[in-house]
C-alpha cells in the first residue's frame, strides 16, 4: 500500500512537472509569435506577462513611465495576449483617423457575456466591428441627432433637467457632496431619451439604479476583471465573477422591465423616445434576415447608452464644479459673461455658446484637464504598420489620450487648469486639433453631440443661478484624479450661494 501511494505521488509529481514545462514552452512560443517588427516592451514574468507592472489604480501614470523608457509605441503582455500602447497626437491621429477602419475593432470582453453580450447581441459600445455595429451606430447617431420625440426636443429636455438640478442644489441647507445630485440629473437625461420620462430624485427605484451603475463600474475597473477577461474559465467560479458583475445583472433586469412595459403601450404611429424609434425600425426590417435590430440588441444598446453616457458627463460636471471652487476668479469671469450674454432670468440655450468664448474655453479646459476617458481600447481589424512596427490583426491597442491632452510640447501648462489654452490674444475661442477627449475616428464617442449640449447647458445654468464655494470648515479638495474605470475627482463637499 505504501509503495502504491509512493508510486501515485511520483506519477502526480511527474505530471505536474510536465504540465509546468509545457506551460513554459507555450509561454515561450506565444511571447515570440509576433516577430521582430512588433513594438518592444518591458520584459514580463511567465504566464502573467506585464500585468503586475501596471498599477490598475493609476494606469495612466504606469503607462507614462513606460513611455519614457520605450517611446511612443510599445507593447505590453497580459497573460498571453499582446497589447500595443500608442502615445502622442501624431501617432494617435495616424491610427484612429488616417487608419480608422484598420483599428475600428474591439477586443472580446468575456465578462460582458455574462450579462447578455453573446451571439448576435453585441450592443454598440463594446461590439466588435462589423455589420451589426455599423447598423446600430448609424441608427443611434441618426436618432440622437434628429431627436424631437414626443413633445420635447433634446435641448428642451436637457434645459428642463438643468433647472431641476439647480432647484435640488438650492434646497441643500448646508454643505454637501454634489456627486449624487449631478448623477441624478445626467441619468435622467439618458432615461428620458430611452423611455420618455424622467424620475424624481427621491424615487427609490431610480436611486437603486444609480447605486448599481456606480457599483458596476467599480467592479470592472480593477485587476480582478482584467484577470477574468484574460482567463475566461475562471468565470465559472461564482465567488470570483459575482463581485464584478452582480450590479450589472440587476441593471439589465431593470431595463428589461422598462422595455417590456414599453412594448405593451407601443403605438407605431407615435414615437415617444429612443425605445419607440427602435421598435419602429425593428418593424421595418423584420423580414430582413441580415438585420441585427432585435430586442436583445435594443436592451444592450440602452444599457450602453446609460452606463457610458451617465458616468462620463456626470464626472466631467463634477470636475467642472471642483475647478470652480478651486479657481474662484475663473468662476467670477464665467458668471460675468453669463450675466452679459444671457442675464439672470432667461434660460440658457445652445445658441448662446458662440457668444460666450470664455465659458466655452472653461468647459473645454475642464474636459482637457479632467481627462475622464484616458485609455480607450481598440483592436486592429487588419495588419497595420505604425512608425515602422507591424501590428497584426486582432491585437488590442490602447490609445493613450492622456499623452495628448497633457502633452508638454502642445499645452502651455499641461498639468494645470488654465482656460487660456483655448483663447487667443484677443479673447476669442480657439479650436485645438489636439483636443480629443471624445477620442477620434470610427470609434469616437457616439454621444458627443449630446455630451456637449449637456455640459454647456448644465454648467451655464448652474453658474447663472449659483455661486460655488469651499465650505469654511473643510480643507482644500484634492485636484489629482481617482481611477475607477474613468478618471474622476476624489469626493468633495461644496457650499452654494444663490445668485437669482
Amino acid at each position: 500500500m505504501v509503495e502504491f501511494l509512493s508510486l501515485m505521488l511520483s506519477n502526480v509529481f511527474l505530471l505536474l512537472i510536465s504540465f509546468i514545462i509545457c506551460l513554459f514552452l507555450l509561454d515561450f512560443v506565444k511571447s515570440r509569435k509576433n516577430g521582430s517588427q512588433f513594438p518592444p516592451g518591458p520584459k514580463g514574468v511567465p504566464f502573467l506577462g506585464n500585468i503586475l507592472q501596471v498599477n490598475f489604480r493609476n494606469p495612466t501614470k504606469s503607462l507614462h513611465q513606460l513611455r519614457k523608457e520605450f517611446g511612443d509605441v510599445y507593447s505590453l503582455q497580459y497573460f498571453w495576449n499582446k497589447t500595443v500602447v500608442l502615445n502622442g497626437f501624431e501617432l494617435i491621429k495616424e491610427a484612429l483617423i488616417n487608419r480608422s477602419e484598420d483599428i475600428a475593432d474591439r477586443p472580446r470582453f468575456p465578462i460582458y457575456e455574462k450579462i447578455g453580450y453573446v451571439g448576435d447581441t453585441k450592443g454598440i459600445i463594446i461590439a466588435q466591428y462589423g455589420s451589426s455595429w455599423k447598423e446600430h451606430r448609424r441608427f443611434t447617431m441618426s436618432t440622437l441627432r434628429n431627436f424631437g420625440m414626443g413633445k420635447k426636443s433634446l435641448e428642451e429636455r436637457v434645459a428642463e433637467e438643468a433647472q431641476c438640478l439647480c432647484s435640488a442644489f438650492k434646497a441643500q441647507k448646508d454643505q454637501f457632496n454634489p456627486h449624487y445630485l449631478i448623477n441624478n440629473a445626467v441619468a435622467n437625461v439618458i432615461l428620458s431619451i430611452a423611455f420618455g420620462d424622467r424620475c424624481n430624485y427621491d424615487d427609490a427605484e431610480f436611486q437603486r439604479l444609480l447605486y448599481l451603475s456606480s457599483e458596476g463600474l467599480k467592479g470592472k475597473s480593477g485587476l480582478l476583471s482584467q484577470i477574468l477577461n484574460e482567463i475566461p474559465f475562471l468565470m465559472n467560479i461564482p465567488w470570483l465573477i459575482d463581485p464584478v458583475m452582480q450590479a450589472d445583472y440587476e441593471v439589465i433586469t431593470f431595463f428589461k422591465e422598462k422595455v417590456s412595459e414599453h412594448q405593451k403601450t407601443w403605438n407605431p404611429n407615435y414615437t415617444r423616445d429612443f425605445t419607440d424609434a427602435y421598435l419602429v425600425e425593428m418593424e421595418k426590417v423584420k423580414e430582413d434576415s441580415g438585420s441585427s435590430l432585435n430586442e436583445g440588441n435594443l436592451l444592450m444598446t440602452i444599457y450602453d447608452l446609460f452606463m457610458a453616457g451617465t458616468e462620463t458627463t456626470s464626472t466631467t460636471l463634477r470636475w467642472a464644479l471642483l475647478y470652480m471652487i478651486l479657481y474662484p476668479d475663473v468662476q467670477s469671469k464665467v458668471q460675468e459673461e453669463i450675466d452679459e450674454v444671457i442675464g439672470r432670468e432667461r434660460t440658457p440655450t445652445m445658441g448662446d455658446m458662440l457668444q460666450m468664448p470664455y465659458t466655452n474655453a472653461v468647459i473645454h479646459e475642464v474636459q482637457r484637464c479632467g481627462d475622464v476617458i484616458p485609455l480607450p481600447v481598440h483592436m486592429t481589424y487588419k495588419d497595420i504598420e505604425i512608425k515602422g512596427y507591424i501590428i497584426p490583426k486582432g491585437t488590442t491597442v490602447i490609445a493613450n489620450l492622456s499623452s495628448v491632452l497633457k502633452d508638454q510640447k502642445v499645452w502651455e501648462k499641461p498639468f494645470q487648469f488654465y482656460p487660456m489654452h483655448f483663447l487667443d490674444e484677443n479673447g476669442k475661442f480657439v479650436k485645438r486639433e489636439v483636443f480629443i477627449p471624445f477620442s477620434a475616428g470610427r470609434r469616437s464617442c457616439l454621444g458627443e453631440q449630446l455630451a456637449r449640449m449637456e455640459l454647456f447647458l448644465f454648467f451655464t445654468t448652474l453658474l447663472q443661478q449659483l455661486t460655488f464655494e469651499i465650505p469654511n470648515d473643510q480643507p482644500c479638495p484634492r485636484e489629482d484624479p481617482l481611477y475607477k474605470f474613468f478618471l474622476s475627482p476624489y469626493p468633495y463637499n461644496i457650499h452654494v450661494v444663490a445668485r437669482v
